[in-house]
């Protein structure tokens, strides 16, 4: 059952992931009607493919935790937002798709790609890129995600789930 549910579901989280990355990289938003059912989602996913449900609703927890105390202790210091909240959903969802153990590679994967964006920008297409610059963080979320997903369902993985 699982080496029919595991490609169905890696085409539903992917589709959702380029969805939302291209509605970010736009407009700036990862909407609610997207980022929340992702969420469940990926609790569904982890009971049908036999996952411990337990670690996959504890990783959509956590992840929406780290990014929320992120995002306001960046707030406080800096007197502006820095990420919006669609990103912490966001990050709930890697936590319920790829569990609790795989969230700082998600995270890791994520800010890796975005810092190669913006070195790239500033150091190959000449363009500012400054603290105040806008970067839409949930595409490199999404591509975190597809690829600790696409990690873990290759079996490259190692033994913890990452």
């Amino acid at each position: 059952m699982s080496a029919v549910l595991s490609p169905l579901l890696t085409l539903i989280l992917l589709g959702a992931l380029i969805t939302l990355s291209v509605i970010d990289a736009r407009r700036f938003i990862l909407p609610d009607r997207i980022t929340l059912p992702l969420i469940a989602g990926g609790v569904i996913a982890a009971a049908l493919l036999g996952a411990p449900v337990w670690l996959h609703a504890l990783g959509g927890i956590a992840g929406y935790s780290a990014l929320v105390l992120i995002e306001k202790s960046y707030e406080r210091l800096r007197g502006r937002p820095g990420l919006g909240r669609g990103d912490a959903k966001l990050f709930a969802a890697a936590g319920t798709w790829c569990g609790a153990l795989a969230l700082p590679a998600v995270l890791l994967f994520s800010s890796l790609a975005a810092l190669v964006y913006a070195l790239t920008l500033k150091l190959i297409l000449r363009k500012p890129v400054t603290a105040d610059s806008m970067i839409a963080f949930g595409p490199f979320l999404a591509f975190g995600i597809g690829l600790v997903w696409l990690l873990q369902r290759s079996g490259l993985s190692g033994p913890a789930g990452f």
